[in-house]
């Protein structure tokens, strides 16, 4: 095969795997603007990232910043949305206010009579 025949494939596969952080991020809850690009600079400055997992996360940066800007409409959409971790928290604290503060998932258990 010849140099230009693989250029193709190896630019393929770059695509293919580029703008993985900002493609992750958007699977879950809300996390602000740009999350992908957010969470590459963020693993790229930790410590306990790897030294072989730096240099990928620098080749995909570029790529999460782009993906995200392509999503910031959606993003600013979502802004005002409630996540999962906030409607349980909600959930609990109206559980709590009905039981007048009595938590019965924490109450000791009464001890059997002889």
């Amino acid at each position: 095969m010849t140099k230009f025949s693989l250029l193709p494939i190896a630019t393929g596969c770059i695509f293919m795997a580029s703008g993985c952080s900002s493609v992750m991020s958007h699977t879950g809850d809300y996390q602000g603007l740009y999350p992908g690009s957010k969470s590459d600079v963020n693993m790229i400055a930790s410590d306990e990232t790897s030294w072989a997992m730096t240099p990928l996360l620098i080749l995909d940066l570029p790529f999460s910043a782009a993906l995200d800007t392509l999503l910031l409409p959606y993003d600013y959409y979502k802004k005002g949305s409630v996540g999962t971790l906030d409607r349980i928290k909600a959930s609990e604290d109206h559980n709590m206010a009905i039981s007048h503060g009595v938590d019965i998932n924490h109450v000791p258990p009464v001890p059997a009579a002889n």
